[in-house]
């Protein structure tokens, strides 16, 4: 099982790009595939891994393999995680310092952003669908939404901290559910 875990973040690490949040569709797939977790699970543990300290990708390999092994399957998520992403970085500055003014490469980063794009695109429609729309508009999901749209307007129009605006929502939240 820990080699399992290690193998299976070390792929997600290694052929994953763009960040966390563009991980999210793979992570989810690779955990559903395994049966490690369903999706209620899988997105409030996304919710838990974006509010932890750390990168989303990070949080995620630790709290699936804390889930699947406990602090030994967290310590072996993380490294499957990390090691990829060291391993190529190192290689990768290397060839960049050569190539970075060269045409093909300029190309092959253009082509790269709208792909990243689309999958937090999809990341966030997946959890938005796994989290909120439960199949009815019922006024605990119209004020989910209610306080998703808050929070983008804050961010966008009023350029608040993300971190403020997690905290506010966390009070709306209390008020609106407890």
């Amino acid at each position: 099982m820990l080699i399992e875990l290690f193998v299976t973040f070390f792929k997600i690490g290694l052929f994953s790009f763009g960040g966390g949040y563009a991980m999210i569709p793979v992570i989810e797939h690779e955990v559903g595939l395994h049966g490690w977790m369903g999706t209620v699970d899988f997105s409030e543990m996304i919710v838990l891994a974006g509010m932890a300290p750390g990168s989303l990708a990070m949080n995620s390999a630790v709290f699936v393999g804390y889930h699947v092994g406990g602090v030994l399957g967290a310590i072996v998520a993380l490294l499957g995680m990390v090691l990829p992403s060291l391993i190529l970085v190192m290689l990768v500055t290397a060839l960049i310092f050569r190539m970075h003014k060269h045409p093909l490469y300029k190309s092959a980063l253009y082509g790269l952003k709208p792909i990243i794009i689309g999958l937090i695109v999809y990341a966030a429609i997946r959890f938005a669908d796994g989290s909120m729309f439960v199949g009815q508009w019922d006024g605990h999901t119209i004020s989910l939404i209610a306080i998703s749209l808050c929070a983008l307007l804050a961010l966008v129009r009023f350029k608040l901290h993300p971190v403020m605006v997690m905290a506010l929502s966390g009070v709306v939240g209390v008020f609106l559910y407890q």
